[in-house]
């Protein structure tokens, strides 16, 4: 059983759908007793950092999800699912995460759009995994693959082994997935990605950390 962590900021429609059709049984998440003995864990989102933090604080599910991270669930952040990951964001402000893995969430550089690279980064871009140890299982279907992103902001964890894969806008790189132990989160929308966001999200139902 997936769950689909619902907090009224996510298109939970299309992830639903796209872990179905790889196999998944999916039931959508919006207390903190619902997750029960969940065998894993999705957690997507689009918008704001803080909205997202109030919303998992207030229903109970961050506690809920770092205690089943702590447990070994295996777990998926999506886009800003990814971002509330880490310790803290800048967006607007300065806003906890989940703390899951340190770090911090930043925007891109100010000087991008007055040199034409547009914010939010959208549309297909790489994802670069890394040469230099070994490519993680979830994100071993999108070797020399193009990912589907839409964000204006980015993570950047204080320890770079917790990078697992980088892409670059406008020079500028920055860490499109992230992980330790059981948890991973990716930037891009394996859901809009096609063909290689359904390898993923396969591969993801098998991986066991």
């Amino acid at each position: 059983m997936i769950s689909l962590i619902d907090y009224g900021m996510g298109n939970m429609h299309s992830i639903a759908k796209a872990l179905e059709h790889v196999g998944g049984t999916v039931q959508l998440v919006k207390t903190a007793e619902e997750l029960g003995n969940t065998s894993r864990i999705v957690l997507p989102g689009v918008g704001a950092f803080r909205d997202c933090a109030e919303a998992l604080k207030e229903s109970g599910l961050g506690e809920a999800i770092k205690e089943k991270c702590t447990e070994g669930v295996p777990f998926l952040g999506i886009c800003l699912g990814m971002q509330v990951m880490l310790t803290s964001s800048r967006e607007f402000g300065l806003y906890p995460g989940l703390n899951l893995i340190r770090g911090t969430v930043k925007s891109f550089p100010e000087s991008h759009p007055e040199r034409g690279y547009k914010i939010p980064h959208m549309g297909w871009n790489d994802i670069l995994l890394s040469s230099e140890k070994d490519i993680h299982p979830v994100l071993k279907p999108l070797e020399n693959q193009q990912v589907y992103y839409v964000h204006s902001y980015c993570c950047a964890p204080e320890n770079p082994e917790h990078i697992l894969g980088v892409c670059s806008y406008g020079e500028f790189p920055f860490a499109s997935a992230i992980g330790k132990n059981n948890m991973i989160g990716v930037q891009f929308h394996p859901e809009k990605s096609q063909r290689a966001g359904m390898a993923l999200l396969e591969a993801f139902l098998k991986w066991n950390p």
